[in-house]
């Protein structure tokens, strides 16, 4: 099964090699079965494919898919170009490229808490930006 076409709808028109990659969605969203999480950061990923081959990978993340019987981490792998998709379960290191943590069991927790922590700071900026230029109620005569 291709887990690329999972993603394809990162790609601009005219597939991904020959259009430029979108920004990461800023909020959750559902895709028919599937619940999308935002989640952005760079990963080193050490990956089983279905075929039993491992491989390194350099993964700038931009989604999280959760859907029926598996889930996906999404990104532009900078080793091989282009966004792909990866089954999380199958994932035996990953390491964290801003903090240099590396996980070989609960990777699905840490990602999953990582993308919850970014969901909390977009919204915490979202409030700062709608109460910015409004008079503070407190200091009101």
């Amino acid at each position: 099964m291709n887990m690329h076409a999972f993603f394809a709808s990162e790609a601009a028109p005219g597939g991904a090699a020959g259009g430029a990659v979108q920004e990461a969605p800023a909020s959750e969203r559902q895709e028919g079965a599937w619940r999308v999480l935002p989640l952005e950061g760079s990963f080193e990923l050490v990956y089983e494919d279905g075929n039993g081959a491992w491989s390194a990978r350099r993964l700038e993340a931009r989604e999280l898919k959760l859907g029926p019987g598996r889930t996906l981490i999404g990104g532009i792998d900078r080793g091989r170009g282009g966004y792909r998709g990866f089954r999380v379960d199958r994932i035996r290191r990953l390491t964290d490229g801003a903090t240099g943590q590396r996980v070989e069991a609960g990777i699905l927790d840490l990602l999953l808490a990582r993308a919850e922590a970014q969901r909390r700071e977009r919204a915490a900026l979202t409030r700062r930006l709608r109460t910015r230029g409004r008079p503070d109620p407190r200091r009101a005569a």
